[in-house]
């Protein structure tokens, strides 16, 4: 199975916090910087984690009030 690739604009100060957090998941997901003056993060996430990455994400936004946009 091949890793699924998501980017996401994120505030700067907020790129550490989202790479701790998702890495201590054990697993689900890589977070790398891709571009630190645009503050666009690229997680590598296993193909059958997808659906966790998202409701993290998702949670991420709703209950943390963090500003995540997903770039094409």
């Amino acid at each position: 199975m091949n890793s699924i690739i998501k980017r996401y604009k994120v505030e700067r100060k907020d790129i550490a916090y989202l790479r701790y957090t998702i890495e201590s998941y054990g697993g689900i997901a890589v977070v790398a910087t891709e571009d630190p003056f645009a503050a666009v993060i690229r997680l590598t996430v296993s193909p059958l984690c997808e659906n966790i990455v998202n409701e993290l994400i998702l949670s991420f936004v709703q209950d943390e009030f963090l500003n995540i946009q997903e770039v094409y």
